[in-house]
Parts: structure tokens; sequence; C-alpha cells
């Protein structure tokens, strides 16, 4: 009896201590500012909190459908289709700050004289029907398109752009990368790449933003400007998704991020501010 209820009593705890852990899933965008600010929480409040960035806003959010954790991070709206998907999750999103989607090159396409293209010729090359960096400017010379994986909210942000709808977005045959970090090694050690990625990692160096040529003939960077603006035409929500209102610990994380500290993470990645917005 006694080794029963020793048994039963530390199933209870483990329950308890179970409970007690925030846990969080999602985009690897909104994973910077949100894993430092657990950090800070852990230190500080002694929360015990997991985060992880299986499957990108993708995971986040059916993870969080699912009910396998507590908060999830999303760098895209959630969709009706996710909505219908998850009918008794009551999908919450809170905006803690904005980003960019730029379209990024290795070296070598810079230093050949790529520096901006226009949608068409974006798309274009997203259907294999530019296959050479010359007929857009640069060196002959191979497109080594990297497609960010379906789900993504990077990807589905360019597509949306490109297409109107990502359910309009063709079937295609790239190589796919998943998070940031992999994406920008990808591209920054594949001669003649291309990707899509969150436009606060193209460091300038290694991986460059190409600019987007508009429909006046201006060239639109993905600057801090220009994304407060709209006037750069992939800007992005960054969101923590919960299950309805937050509560406990999921609130006190919430409550930080939007809090005077977590907005300084915010930019302290490369992201806008709420109060940067126009």
């Amino acid at each position: 009896m006694k080794s029963l209820f020793a048994s039963l009593l530390f199933a209870g705890f483990a329950a308890v201590a179970s409970a007690e852990t925030l846990k969080i899933n999602g985009s690897t965008t909104v994973n910077l500012p949100v894993a430092e600010a657990a950090e800070i929480l852990r230190a500080e409040q002694k929360l015990d909190i997991q985060v992880d960035t299986q499957g990108g806003s993708a995971g986040g959010i059916s993870m969080l459908g699912d009910g396998l954790v507590q908060v999830g991070m999303a760098s895209k709206h959630v969709s009706d289709d996710d909505r219908a998907k998850y009918p008794k999750a009551n999908f919450k999103e809170i905006h803690i700050g904005e980003d960019a989607v730029a379209l990024i090159v290795s070296k070598d396409v810079w230093d050949g004289g790529v520096h901006a293209l226009t949608k068409q010729q974006i798309k274009d090359i997203y259907e294999s029907k530019i296959t050479n960096w010359k007929e857009v400017g640069g060196k002959s010379q191979r497109i080594a398109f990297f497609n960010k994986e379906p789900g993504r909210g990077t990807w589905e942000v360019f597509v949306h752009w490109v297409y109107g709808n990502p359910k309009l977005a063709p079937q295609v045959s790239f190589p796919e990368v998943g998070g940031n970090e992999e994406t920008r090694n990808k591209v920054a050690s594949t001669r003649g790449a291309l990707s899509q990625l969150s436009s606060s990692w193209a460091d300038g160096k290694r991986v460059f933003a190409l600019g987007i040529k508009l429909d006046d003939g201006s060239v639109s960077e993905p600057t801090n400007e220009n994304i407060a603006t709209k006037k750069y035409p992939l800007s992005r929500p960054l969101f923590l998704l919960t299950n309805g209102e937050p509560a406990g610990p999921a609130k006190t994380l919430v409550d930080f991020v939007l809090g005077d500290r977590g907005q300084e993470l915010v930019k302290k990645h490369g992201y806008l501010r709420l109060k940067d917005l126009r």
C-alpha cells in the first residue's frame, strides 16, 4: 500500500510539474525575441518554459490546435483553413511586432549586379521560366533556388504576394529549406543561390536582400521605414498565439513581450516594435 501511495503521490507531483511547464512552439522568426524573453522569465520569475521551433509557423498553429503547447509563434495570420481544422481551438492572435520577407541572394549574385527584381521576374523564376541570372541582368549562371517549406510563414507571405492566394501557387521541385538559419547558410554557401528569408537575417555580408522593382519604376528595399509605411510589399505581422485569452504563465509571457522590455527585444532582433508602426 505504501508503495502504491508513493507511486500515486509521485505521479501527482509529476502531473503538477508538467502542468506548470509553459510550452511554446512555432516560427523561427518570432523565436528570437521570445526565447530571450523566456530566459529572463526563467531567471526572474522561476518559470519553467520550453521553447521549440518544430515545423515553423504551421507547427506552432497545429500544436496549439492539438493542445500540445500553450503558446504558438507565427509569422503569418491563422487562416480560415487552420481554424476549420481545429474547431475546438479559439485561436487568439497577439501582435508583437512587424517583419518583412526578403528575397536573398548569395554574394556572387549580388557582386554580379543583381540588386532588385520585379514581381514578374520573381514569379518567372519560381515557375522556372527564368533559370539563369543573365536573364535578369546578372552574369551567366544557373539560378539555384531554395524554396521555403510550404506552411512556413515566410513561404506563405511570399506566395500570397506573388499569386494572391497560397492555394494558387504551383507545385515546384526546388530543394526545400526550413528555418532562417538553415536558409541563410544554404544561400551563403551556394553559388547562384536565391531564397525567401526574414529580412532581419540578411546580413549584407554573406547574403544580400534584393529590392523589389515597383510598377512606377522605383525600387523598394526591405528597410524598417518601408516596412513601417507598407511601401515594401512583403511586410508581415509577428504573432504570439493562444487558445482564448492568455492565462497563467502564458499571460506572464505575453505581458512581458508586449511591455517595454519585451518590445526592446523585438527591436534588438531587427523587427519593428508596435510603436514603430504607422
